[in-house]
């Protein structure tokens, strides 16, 4: 990103964890041009008539001066005038901030700045997601770190597609994985389960995979732990349940020719995931997974019920692997 004063920046997007934080970040790197450059801050909705133009004037206390404008859909009429007439000639000692939250409200400022040739729009967007996987790879290299495609899948698994966590999950991962000298080692399954592996849905992921896989003994004995360590009966089930669907999108889809993004797209998983089902669909038919997920159901049902969840489980996992193919 070139320098930030003498232009204006524009964040735009739906994501509000995204946009603040490029904001942030952009604060951050116009402190570091000058640190002592003013700094004012102020919500799209309370700017008062004259305010932007006193905010982008100069400063009696320093020679620089950085000002943010969050939600400038909410900017009113009068002010709106200011930005755009600000915009089309900035001071090339202030750096202007803005972010735009999204959306249809305050399009029309939006469409004219975009026409001003000082302003710079930075778009942030969540990933789908079948790419939050890549998203969090691409989160641990910003960090100064690298991790596994598996690793960065069994995050998301255990974590969720809330990106304030996922983003928070990898700083800790990167922080883990760097030794006293400084240096960092890639993050890889092990340290990613050392840290999240106890978490629920990743049991259950872990639980159906093996089922799934055929590893019958592997998948009892991962069962008992989870049961053993209070993890919910239906999270086990809704895992299983996932995964026997993505099995069965992929059998369809893989079969149309498509390319990897594409193929990851129709079967609703990340691109990294689609080597694990390619492996386990060489184990099942249709038939098979058919069978699968009435079982599934029918275990869904029982745990909910009054059936020893144990025993309903069990029997899922073996009735499950028994209907592999081969």
């Amino acid at each position: 990103m070139a320098s930030l004063y003498s232009s204006v920046l524009l964040v735009s997007g739906g994501v509000e964890f995204l946009t603040e934080r490029a904001v942030r970040r952009a604060l951050e790197q116009a402190r570091e041009a000058d640190p002592e450059a003013s700094v004012s801050e102020v919500d799209g909705a309370r700017v008062g008539p004259g305010e932007l133009t006193v905010m982008t004037g100069p400063s009696l206390f320093s020679a620089r001066s950085v000002v943010v404008v969050r939600g400038i859909e909410s900017l009113p009429a009068a002010a709106a005038e200011e930005l755009l007439a600000y915009a089309a000639a900035p001071d090339a000692d202030v750096a202007l901030l803005l972010s735009h939250g999204g959306g249809q409200k305050g399009k029309g400022v939006l469409d004219k700045l975009r026409r001003c040739s000082a302003v710079e729009e930075v778009k942030v967007a969540a990933p789908k997601p079948w790419e939050a996987g890549r998203w969090v790879s691409a989160e641990v290299r910003h960090l100064g770190g690298s991790i596994s495609s598996d690793a960065a899948d069994l995050l998301v698994a255990a974590v969720g597609h809330d990106l304030r966590s996922l983003a928070a999950a990898a700083d800790q991962l990167v922080d883990a994985s760097t030794g006293a000298d400084g240096k960092r080692r890639p993050i890889d399954v092990t340290l990613t389960r050392q840290y999240f592996g106890g978490r629920a849905e990743v049991r259950g992921f872990d639980i159906a995979d093996a089922a799934i896989d055929g590893q019958l003994a592997d998948a009892l004995e991962q069962l008992r732990w989870a049961i053993g360590n209070n993890v919910a009966p239906v999270l086990i089930t809704s895992a299983f349940a996932s995964g026997l669907r993505s099995l069965a999108r992929y059998g369809v889809a893989s079969s149309q020719g498509l390319q990897e993004a594409e193929l990851a797209r129709a079967v609703g998983a990340p691109p990294f995931r689609l080597k694990k089902l390619r492996t386990q669909l060489r184990g099942w038919d249709a038939a098979g997974i058919a069978t699968a997920v009435g079982v599934v159901a029918r275990a869904d049902l029982d745990v909910k019920g009054a059936a020893d969840p144990l025993f309903a489980l069990e029997r899922m996992v073996l009735d499950v692997a028994g209907a592999r193919s081969r």
